[in-house]
């Protein structure tokens, strides 16, 4: 099976390329949705953040509230880095089982696994191969303020909490620039499709 990691930086596109990857036949685990699952209401996840953060970042429901937790870790290095030590080995035994799992079931699979924080947690090392989504800064700036609502200011603090772009591309094999839209993402993520295609059958 052809272990494959996805990455890049907030709002660059990355969710789009999963959908295509996923429509060409590869098998991609999104790291947000597993991230939200090891938090979820009632599970020991969200029982040690609470733990650490206190109650105030809980919805009336008993819930994460995302939102909060990420104006608290934005603004505070210390914070962000106590949070991901909660959630990255949660995240990274769950990608591991469904791996395990498809792997099983599937030996001449292509997985992907989509995850903001592999390069900087060091969890790209597990992977045959590293895509990297990227775009333009001002695009990424322009798709995170109205994708999220967010003043100029704030969103280019949320973007410069985060390795630079530059940096990522350096640990990637291939890469999908998403700046000039849908149909041009797509036509590349199609070319790379076929290239995975070819390395899974040559593994």
């Amino acid at each position: 099976m052809l272990k494959v990691g996805l990455t890049g930086s907030i709002a660059v596109g990355k969710s789009f390329v999963c959908s295509v990857l996923r429509e060409l036949g590869c098998h991609v685990l999104d790291a947000d949705k597993t991230a939200r699952e090891v938090v979820a209401k009632n599970s020991d996840g969200l029982a040690e953040i609470v733990r650490n953060f206190g109650n105030k970042v809980l919805t009336a429901d008993g819930e994460l509230d995302r939102k909060k937790m990420a104006a608290i870790v934005f603004a505070d290095t210390e914070k962000r880095e106590l949070l991901n030590s909660i959630i990255h080995p949660r995240v990274i035994e769950a990608q591991n089982d469904w791996l395990n799992e498809l792997e099983k079931n599937q030996p001449d699979a292509i997985a992907i696994i989509d995850a903001a924080l592999m390069i900087e947690s060091g969890g790209y090392k597990r992977f045959d191969k590293i895509i990297v989504v990227w775009c333009a800064g001002d695009i990424q700036l322009s798709r995170l303020m109205s994708r999220d609502d967010l003043s100029r200011e704030e969103a280019a603090k949320r973007i410069a909490a985060q390795m630079p772009q530059g940096e990522k591309k350096k640990f990637a094999q291939f890469l999908i620039d998403t700046s000039n839209g849908f149909d041009d993402t797509r036509r590349q993520v199609a070319e790379l499709a076929a290239m995975l295609r070819q390395l899974a059958e040559n593994k």
